[in-house]
């Protein structure tokens, strides 16, 4: 099978346990992520998140729905000023420790991974929005940040 893009949706954020959540969705189906497994993977999120820092409480998340059981959350949290604290989270993919095939069954897997190719997109948005929005002017403006998403599509190049 040959090498296809997924389609990324970005729904608005929301807070969850202190902390404001940019959110990014993965799938093959135009539909996006189901219902229940989106709701599993946001009851999952606050296992996630790191204590408070003093950092601004920020965090965006990929979710995403593999083409099979599988079903993904992973984490990035803004601590220490300007560093990524990684977290994630898998449903439904035995095979990385999963205890069964359901795609709400989230668990922590323990492997030292970052995300797949899907997953990856929004890191480097994220890491120029940071920048823009919190580090580089005179007055952090945590707001414009959490407005300033990677745009909806495809999972691939955008240029």
């Amino acid at each position: 099978m040959a090498f296809k893009e997924k389609l990324l949706t970005v729904p608005p954020p929301i807070e969850v346990a202190g902390r404001r959540i940019k959110r990014y969705h993965v799938t093959a189906d135009p539909a996006g992520i189901p219902p229940d497994v989106e709701k599993a993977a946001y009851a999952f999120l606050p296992e996630l998140l790191p204590e408070p820092d003093g950092t601004p409480p920020a965090t965006f998340v990929v979710v995403h729905r593999g083409n099979d059981d599988g079903a993904y959350i992973n984490a990035y949290s803004w601590v220490w000023d300007n560093v990524l604290h990684y977290a994630n989270a898998a449903a439904g993919q035995p095979v990385i420790g999963c205890p069964d095939h359901d795609p709400t069954h989230f668990v922590r897997p323990g492997l030292p991974w970052i995300g797949c190719v899907f997953e990856l997109p929004p890191v480097l948005h994220e890491r120029d929005a940071w920048v823009r929005h919190l580090l580089s002017p005179e007055v952090p403006d945590l707001d414009a940040y959490l407005a300033d998403s990677l745009p909806e599509g495809t999972t691939g190049d955008r240029s």
